[in-house]
C-alpha cells in the first residue's frame, strides 16, 4: 500500500489544526484587549494597551470618525486621550468610573495565504459615572449603553499574535434612564484632526454615523454557503418602503490589506 494517503492526511490535518490554534489565539488576543480596556490599564510595560498593535507601517485604530495611525497614533488615542479624560491620567481604573465592554458573536478566519487573520466582533458596553464622583469630572454625571462591532485584522509578529487595523463601528447610544429617548452622542465625535487637535485623529473620516444609520458594516467573509459577497444595494439602508438608490451609499472599507 502507498503511503501517500495517510501523507495527504496527516497534512490536511496538519493545516486544520494550525489554522484552529491561530484562530484561538486571535480570539484570546482580543478579549484580552477588551479586558484591558475595560478597567483602563493602558500604559505599563505588563497592559500597555499599544504593545498589542504591531510595529508595522500599516497599524491603525478606527474610533468614531478618526482613525489613529501607527504606534504613535495608538498612544495618543489610549495614553494621551484615553487615560487623561477618563482616569486623570492614570494606569487603571478610578472609584465611580464604569466602562465594561462585552465582546460577543466573534468570527475568526485566518487565511494560510497571507499569514494574517481578520475578526468580526460585536460589542455591548455599559459605561457611566457614579454619583459619588467629583463634580468637576468632564461630562459630569451620567450613565449610557453603548453597541457596536469591530471588523480588525491581526498579524503574527516575531511568532506573537498583534492587532494590525482594529476598526471598531459604535452604532448607538442610549441613556439607562431614557433609553431611545435620549439616544445622542454620548462620546462626540472628532472635529479636528492631529495636530490641530493635539488629541485628534490622524484621519478624519467623512462617512461615519449613529442611530438611525443602520448600514451595515462590510462583512470580511463571504456567504459560507453560497460563496458570495453581500449586494452592496442590500449593505444601504433606505427609508420605509423606498428603493435603495434614495438612501445614502453603503459603507465601505478598502485597506482590508493583503
Amino acid at each position: 500500500m502507498s503511503g501517500e494517503p495517510q501523507t495527504a492526511d496527516v497534512s490536511s490535518l496538519a493545516a486544520q489544526v494550525k489554522k484552529l490554534s491561530r484562530e484561538a489565539d486571535v480570539r484570546k488576543l482580543h478579549h484580552k484587549y477588551g479586558y484591558y480596556i475595560d478597567k483602563c490599564l493602558y500604559k505599563e510595560n505588563n497592559y500597555q494597551v499599544s504593545q498589542l498593535f504591531a510595529d508595522h507601517p500599516d497599524t491603525y485604530v478606527q474610533f468614531l470618525n478618526g482613525r489613529f495611525i501607527g504606534k504613535k497614533g495608538v498612544d495618543r488615542l489610549y495614553i494621551e486621550r484615553f487615560a487623561k479624560r477618563f482616569v486623570g491620567g492614570r494606569n487603571g481604573p478610578i472609584d465611580g468610573w464604569l466602562l465594561d465592554h462585552l465582546m460577543a458573536q466573534d468570527i475568526i478566519d485566518f487565511d494560510p495565504k497571507t499569514g494574517r487573520a481578520k475578526a468580526r466582533i460585536r460589542a455591548l458596553m455599559s459605561a457611566g459615572t457614579h454619583e459619588s464622583l467629583s463634580a468637576d469630572y468632564p461630562g459630569g454625571y451620567r450613565q449610557w449603553w453603548e453597541g457596536g462591532v469591530y471588523e480588525n485584522e491581526y498579524i503574527l509578529q516575531d511568532g506573537v499574535w498583534k492587532i494590525l487595523r482594529l476598526r471598531y463601528y459604535p452604532f448607538w447610544h442610549g441613556s439607562f434612564e431614557l433609553g431611545w429617548k435620549q439616544a445622542k452622542e454620548f462620546v462626540p465625535m472628532f472635529k479636528e484632526q492631529f495636530p490641530a487637535d493635539p488629541l485628534g485623529p490622524d484621519e478624519l473620516l467623512a462617512d461615519f454615523s449613529l442611530w438611525p444609520d443602520t448600514r451595515v458594516v462590510p462583512f470580511h467573509y463571504k456567504h459560507p454557503i453560497t460563496g458570495q459577497e453581500v449586494a452592496e444595494e442590500d449593505m444601504q439602508a433606505p427609508k420605509w418602503l423606498e428603493e435603495a438608490s434614495t438612501a445614502p451609499p453603503a459603507r465601505t472599507i478598502t485597506d482590508w490589506g493583503v
